[in-house]
């Protein structure tokens, strides 16, 4: 089923997003990059995660954060865009999904690691190139649904070097995928970023 226009409720602004609703009790949420830098959920990273997802008959859910495209509000340092974030996953749990992955890219694994906290209600997280060179991820403590991290081996926002130290203390036993030759926006390389993701929704 091809993605719909839909609207989220959050925090009494009206979200804009995309859903594919497909059989089964499985869903995806993902949030898309850093909204000051040009970061919205057509992003190419997210559309990727989207496609990876389907091609395995899992139902999506990617939106805008507040104050991006028809999203109402406006950027709020990744506080509010919590709120939007809960709010898509309470949505993609009333469509009837039960088993939900949380997917977040750069800016968007920032604010998923902030709502970690917050028991959101996830089976899994996944962290795509989560930007630990300029953002701060100390407050992140052991998370047993963190499963997944990607990032590039020429990333200079999330170096390999600092996630492979910093991930013992998040999740010892989640996984790290290094695409080579990859930078931090997966330019020439987001058809291995797809094989990685439809590997590991199956």
């Amino acid at each position: 089923m091809a993605e719909k226009p839909i609207t989220i409720t959050s925090g009494g602004h009206k979200i804009e997003a995309l859903f594919s609703g497909l059989p089964g009790s499985r869903g995806v949420v993902v949030t898309h990059p850093h909204p000051l830098y040009g970061g919205d959920m057509y992003n190419g990273v997210v559309g990727s995660v989207i496609e990876a997802y389907t091609r395995k008959g899992v139902s999506s859910l990617r939106f805008n954060f507040q104050g991006v495209g028809k999203s109402e509000g406006s950027f709020d340092q990744g506080v509010d865009e919590q709120e939007n974030v809960l709010s898509a996953i309470a949505y993609m749990r009333r469509s009837g999904k039960e088993q939900i992955d949380l997917v977040g890219y750069s800016f968007g694994a920032w604010v998923n690691a902030l709502c970690a906290a917050k028991d959101p209600g996830i089976d899994r997280l996944v962290f795509i190139s989560p930007p630990l060179a300029v953002m701060d991820f100390s407050f992140l403590k052991m998370t047993p649904f963190l499963s997944l991290v990607v990032t590039g081996s020429r990333d200079l926002y999330a170096p390999p070097q600092l996630i492979e130290k910093t991930l013992p203390s998040w999740n010892s036993e989640a996984r790290l995928e290094i695409i080579d030759g990859a930078d931090h926006f997966y330019q020439g390389t987001l058809n291995r970023l797809v094989r990685i993701m439809e590997v590991f929704a199956k």
